[in-house]
């Protein structure tokens, strides 16, 4: 019987001490557990060594307590005592701290002079110990020393055991001279050992360990490590442990294999120090001295020599045993531990390390599909590069392997990415010609990625790169004073910013550039005196290389407002993440100091701005953005004088300018300035009114004259003033109240007359604006065929807003005020809008391009100029998309109407999975079984079709989302990734397989269906199903198949039996729903699957349950799918269908499980 743990710790070493004694006397190597008299005398001699090692750590433990005084302080020291008397293994004394482990390895040195062979078992239940092993160690001597083929054999017999009737495992491993039994309980946790235990114990343990190995390794230079036995011995047993089975001794005696390396190399390289030095004391000595002692001088360098390549050849071997076979190890941490050290033996002890033998591990590493391991090789890459005496061993390794380091900055791991973008930085900073031309260009296209690290740090090499190069240039000048030279290298650097720009044609956003250089290059960007003297420059200057073509100074100007920007709110910009949230209050100052300058530099500026660049709109639209970034509480403000300035310019900008962003730049500018708190407000208000005053009177004029019966008429040159006031009116309604100048009386003969009714009744204005809808809704349908594309494109959205908005408002409608009458589209205007958006969407352009072969010049001519009128920009495509899946959430069109959305899913993943996945999601939250319905019909639909299409030999349309069998499949796999919560969405799951089983075994006869095919996409989804349903579902599948099944044994019905091999699987996340998934590594149990026994599965056989019918599905759903008509018959048909009622449901046997439709 296995002893309790404690008493097992407690008595190891005697044990192991007993059978090491007894296998000297017994010649065939048995090991017996009877204490005969060797055995006691063994024992008296360890209990003296164990009587010596405690008062080593009694002493250390009494002299740190001798400062307390009282009975207090004796009580403590003589607990303190009896507790270090307790600990007898050296296990137990790793985790009281350096002083305490110092002495018992000092007493382990005494006790290995006295019997090393006891010792070294002492410090083999000691590693044991550390796997998580609380079993038993015995060991008895390997006999055959010299005979390396009888040993090998030996070795290949061990193997494990186990005694069912006692529940006790064990196994066999050679720590050469001896063969080590390990025996624990069967039922012992493997899984659970110290090193990976919860935090922060796992990493104490794992400190504690390391510093273990380390200690030993250093209290026994001098010696013990080079008398040819114990690290003999030591790496025997760390190889052999580092290759079990086991993970806990794996894990762990690879961790202090890899320890004991990296001491060994500390031990190396003081050596290889004393080597270096020796020959410069002989220098130092008398001449007279130097005949006397040459001799031994030589002779104690060649011992020191022979030492250091005594321990490169122990180096070797425990990289050849341990590093081999584990850097490849399954486990991610052993994979992880082997490459972090590996970059520290390279750092510590390069001469040997740092070749190319050793380097390509570093690079085959970073291949590993787990981050953790590709980022240990590159923070092991960036200590290379970051020291210049290793520099020149990595000139073979820069240029094979540099091509994978660019690539790792696309790493989908976002700190992989980041780190290795910093190793680049550093590789350009300290290599020079290393990276060409192409790689700077694929690399600083990274200023624009949605990660801000990865973009700030692509951006310092944007700066150093770029915009550093003519800093040196700029100092060699001979000028009259450092201002000027300031003010040329400012010049030099912001045009190089601009071509930069300019060039990469990447981005339509300077203020992501911005950010990303915001770090590193501040002190230019905030230079605005620099931006404004460039920007107030002559054109025509006669200093060479300061003048700024026309792009270059909107592209400047839009450049300063970021700037500003990032000055006033912070790196906060949409669609990049990673920024830091929360400001210390040194960043807070810096920030009120920089908007306190802004503001008083642009106060004074900006009016010779924008009198500059009046006639320029595009210019103008981003310098009359600036002022909402004023300090709201600033001294400057009081200088009426320069804000009355600023503020009649702006007005002057307006009158000359109504497009271009130009009035809306303005409305948000005066609504920051007129704001309650502002110390701007008193100033501001007055001149917002008297420019709205102006208009508003300016409006009046030209309205003076009255409609002509219910149609205002006006000339061209009147109607074209008429809408630039009121574009100008309406940019500033949307930010400010202009209630009190009553626009509505003043703008109501533009609106149709009422009849000559001025308050028509509640329910006369709802049927009226139920009218307004129709009729906008048939002229926007219209325009859906029109032949601009610029028209259909606004008639799409303009329906699709007003439709949006009406559901709206009869959702937040007062109950107390009339409401809106409801307006449903009409059919053919609901297939005119899905039809809209998968045409002009959902585009592919390489394939639509493409001409098919046979097709006429005439036919390829009308598809090219229908291609040019398509959307070209994404973020118009993606508009149209979600104003489409807006009609369906809020409930304007059938949610069936999704489901052509949603095959396109995986085939546009990229941009537009996120639009298509939050419909998915927000659907099930409005109806989450209508949802599934609209999920099913997207995979049925579609397989449907392609069954036609193969049976008709033609070939799939281009504009498709699913063209194959393979491509559904990927489309079921993706919509099965979207469920979540499976006990909340079982039903619709369930849904999912009962209306699969339906619609491939309708109308099924003796002959296979023609939809059998089908049942490998809803295999897709039996992983979802809890182990309830997956029997109720597989009761329901037998219910269609056992009685009219012919011969499942015909190729044709392997669908069948992939599908229902699905639902008996029992490994699946959700068939475990609610247990562990911890699996146990190593061999499986022989005993514990006796007992168990094999579970099978017998044929299939009717199912008698009672099952329901909620839920259940009409037949037109089936119709629509399995009619031979053409699509625009079957969607048509989709939303002319009649909803199911809900009948009463039957209870079911299983409790548990979901209802199946009979």
């Amino acid at each position: 019987m296995i002893p309790d743990p404690a008493s097992a710790a407690a008595s190891g070493p005697s044990k192991l001490n007993k059978s090491s004694s007894q296998a000297e006397k017994n010649p065939s190597g048995a090991v017996n557990n009877s204490e005969d008299e060797s055995g006691n005398e063994n024992r008296r001699r360890r209990g003296r060594r164990r009587k010596r090692t405690h008062k080593e750590v009694e002493n250390v433990t009494s002299e740190k307590a001798e400062s307390g005084r009282g009975s207090v302080g004796k009580d403590n020291v003589c607990r303190r005592k009896r507790a270090h008397a307790e600990a007898v293994t050296l296990f137990d004394v790793i985790s009281m701290g350096p002083s305490a482990m110092r002495a018992v390895i000092d007493g382990w040195k005494e006790a290995y002079a006295e019997d090393r062979d006891a010792a070294l078992l002492d410090l083999v239940g000691f590693f044991v110990r550390c796997c998580g092993c609380k079993g038993v160690v015995t060991a008895e001597m390997c006999h055959a020393k010299g005979d390396s083929k009888a040993m090998d054999k030996m070795v290949d017999e061990l193997v494990e055991d186990s005694d069912e009737v006692a529940g006790l495992q064990s196994q066999k491993f050679l720590a050469f001279p001896w063969i080590l039994t390990f025996t624990w309980p069967t039922h012992a946790d493997s899984s659970e050992y110290p090193l990976i235990q919860p935090a922060p114990r796992g990493r104490r343990f794992h400190s504690e360990l390391c510093d273990f190995v380390r200690m030993l390794v250093c209290r026994c230079r001098r010696s013990l490590i080079f008398d040819g036995y114990l690290m003999t011995a030591l790496v025997s047993l760390l190889s052999h442990l580092s290759d079990s089975r086991v993970r806990a001794f794996r894990h762990t005696c690879t961790l202090a294999a890899v320890k004991l390396l990296s001491s060994l190399i500390d031990v190396a390289v003081s050596l290889s120090t004393s080597v270096e030095k020796s020959p410069k004391l002989q220098q130092a000595q008398r001449p007279s001295r130097q005949k006397t002692q040459a001799e031994r001088a030589l002779q104690e360098v060649e011992e020191v020599r022979e030492k250091r390549a005594e321990l490169e050849r122990t180096m070797d071997v425990i990289f050849k045993a341990v590093f081999l076979k584990r850097y490849r190890d399954v486990h991610p941490e052993i994979r992880s531990l082997c490459v972090e050290e590996l970059a520290l033996w390279m750092r510590r002890y390069s001469s040997v390390f740092l070749t190319d033998t050793y380097l390509k591990y570093m690079d085959w590493m970073s291949y590993d599909k787990i981050p953790d391991v590709r980022l240990k090789c590159v923070f092991g890459l960036q200590s290379f590069y970051g020291d210049p005496v290793l520099l020149p061993e990595l000139d073979l390794f820069t240029g094979r392997f540099k091509d994978r380091l660019i690539a790792m900055t696309l790493d989908k791991d976002n700190e992989v990415a980041f780190q290795t973008m910093r190793l680049l930085l550093l590789i350009s900073k300290t290599c020079e010609d290393v990276l060409s031309a192409d790689d700077y260009e694929l690399l600083l296209r990274l200023v624009y990625c949605s990660q801000r690290p990865l973009a700030a740090t692509a951006g310092e090499l944007l700066f150093f790169r770029l915009l550093s190069a003519d800093e040196a240039a700029a100092n060699n000048r001979d000028e009259k004073s450092q201002e000027e030279a300031h003010k040329r290298q400012s010049f030099a650097r912001l045009k190089a910013l601009l071509e930069f720009y300019q060039n990469s044609k990447l981005h339509a956003h300077v203020v992501y550039l911005v950010d990303s250089l915001w770090d590193c290059s501040g002190g230019l960007l905030k230079d605005w005196p620099a931006i404004t003297s460039l920007l107030l420059q002559d054109p025509h200057s006669p200093s060479p290389g300061t003048g700024l073509t026309r792009e270059e100074e909107a592209l400047l100007a839009e450049v300063a407002l970021a700037s500003v920007r990032q000055a006033s709110e912070g790196p906060t910009l949409a669609g990049r993440s990673g920024a830091k949230k929360v400001m210390s209050s040194r960043e807070k100052k810096v920030q009120l100091d920089d908007c306190a300058t802004l503001t008083q530099h642009f106060l004074t500026v900006l009016p010779h701005l924008l009198a500059k660049f009046s006639a320029r709109w595009d210019v103008v639209a981003s310098l009359m953005r600036i002022p909402q970034y004023f300090l709201p509480e600033s001294p400057a403000a009081q200088n009426t004088q320069s804000v009355s300035r600023l503020l009649a310019d702006i007005g002057l900008v307006l009158e000359a300018h109504a497009d271009g962003g130009v009035p809306e730049a303005a409305s948000r500018s005066f609504l920051r300035l007129c704001a309650e708190e502002s110390s701007w407000g008193p100033t501001a208000r007055p001149a917002r009114d008297s420019m709205v005053r102006g208009w508003v009177e300016h409006l009046q004029v030209l309205l003076t004259d009255s409609p002509e019966g219910s149609i205002f008429s006006a000339d061209e040159e009147q109607t074209g003033d008429i809408l630039v006031t009121l574009k100008k009116l309406c940019a500033f309604h949307n930010c400010h109240d202009l209630s009190c100048w009553n626009l509505f009386d003043l703008l109501s003969p533009l609106l149709p007359v009422h009849g000559g009714q001025e308050g028509p009744p509640p329910q006369e204005e709802a049927e009226c604006q139920r009218l307004q809808l129709r009729v906008l809704s048939e002229a926007s349908h219209r325009c859906l065929s029109h032949a601009d594309h610029s028209v259909r494109r606004q008639a799409f959205l303009g329906v699709c807003d007003v439709l949006s908005a009406h559901s709206y408002q009869r959702r937040v409608r007062h109950p107390t005020s009339w409401s809106p009458l409801p307006y449903t589209p009409t059919p053919k205007l609901q297939m005119a809008l899905l039809n809209f958006v998968c045409k002009n969407v959902f585009v592919d352009a390489d394939c639509d391009r493409q001409s098919e072969a046979g097709r006429h010049a005439e036919k390829e001519k009308e598809k090219e100029d229908e291609d040019e009128e398509m959307p070209e920009d994404l973020d118009g495509r993606r508009r149209m998309l979600a104003a489409y899946c807006k009609l369906v959430l809020r409930g304007v069109l059938d949610m069936s109407m999704a489901a052509d959305i949603f095959t396109f899913y995986v085939k546009y993943h990229r941009d537009f999975g996120d639009i298509i996945k939050e419909t998915v999601h927000r659907s099930r939250l409005v109806d989450k079984l209508e949802s599934t319905r609209a999920l099913v019909l997207s995979l049925q639909q579609p397989f449907a079709r392609l069954e036609r299409e193969r049976d008709a030999g033609g070939p799939p349309p281009v504009r498709r989302g699913v063209r194959t069998l393979g491509g559904l499949k990927e489309l079921a796999k993706r919509l099965a990734l979207t469920f979540g919560d499976l006990v909340k969405l079982r039903e619709c799951v369930v849904l999912i397989h009962r209306s699969g089983i339906e619609f491939v075994f309708l109308d099924f006869g003796r002959s296979a269906p023609a939809f059998l095919p089908y049942l490998s996409v809803l295999a897709e989804f039996s992983s979802k199903l809890l182990k309830p349903d997956k029997r109720t579902v597989l009761a329901y599948l037998q219910k269609h198949t056992s009685e009219r099944a012919a011969d499942l044994r015909e190729e044709r019905w392997q669908p069948l039996l992939y599908y229902r091999g699905s639902l008996l699987a029992e490994g699946d996340a959700a068939g475990s729903h609610g247990s562990s998934d911890r699996k146990r590594s190593g061999r499986s149990n022989p005993a514990k699957n006796k007992r168990e026994g094999t579970k099978s599965y017998g044929p299939l056989s009717p199912a008698e349950t009672q099952v329901g019918r909620d839920h259940c599905l009409s037949p037109s759903f089936y119709l629509v799918i399995l009619s031979s008509t053409s699509t625009r018959h079957e969607r048509e048909a989709l939303v002319n269908k009649r909803r199911p009622t809900q009948p009463t449901r039957s209870p079911c046997d299983d409790e548990d499980a979901v209802e199946v439709e009979n």
